[in-house]
């Protein structure tokens, strides 16, 4: 028995019988998903439905977050999340997302909301590149090269 307490997301993690096969398909029906309602959220932008913007971008975002929960299981990624190497882009990333939906829902400032969604892809990149060995400072020596300036993070 494992020292993890049983909860119903380490069960899960335990006990989730899809086939490796499965399991990415499902991770890229969700990718897929996610793109498609961000494209249809992009749309509502230039139609001026700030709301729609805000809610379809940002939950095209999650839909493709939450894909990675079928290749790891839902616990063992949302630890993996918070990881030292991802706090950052992880809190960056959750953080513009409520302020996507609050800037283009609630506030209904495109200018802010586009802002936001900008810093949410930027996120969002930055903490895929966390799961590719050596890609983070890849993209910063690359950055340093073209710009001549020392990326801090």
């Amino acid at each position: 028995m494992s020292d993890q307490p049983l909860n119903p997301l380490n069960q899960m993690d335990n006990t989730c019988n899809l086939s490796w096969e499965h399991r990415l398909y499902a991770f890229g029906a969700c990718c897929v998903i996610g793109i498609f309602l961000s494209i249809f959220g992009t749309i509502e932008l230039w139609l001026t439905q700030y709301t729609a913007f805000a809610l379809l971008y940002s939950l095209g975002t999650l839909t493709a977050l939450a894909g990675t929960c079928f290749l790891r299981g839902p616990m063992s990624q949302v630890k993996k999340m918070f990881d030292k190497d991802r706090l950052i882009s992880t809190i960056v990333l959750l953080v513009s997302i409520v302020l996507t939906i609050v800037c283009g829902a609630v506030l209904k400032i495109a200018i802010l909301a586009l802002l936001c969604v900008i810093i949410q892809s930027l996120a969002f990149i930055w903490y895929t590149l966390s799961y590719i060995p050596g890609a983070r400072t890849a993209v910063k020596s690359c950055f340093s090269g073209l710009t001549g300036i020392n990326c801090p993070c």
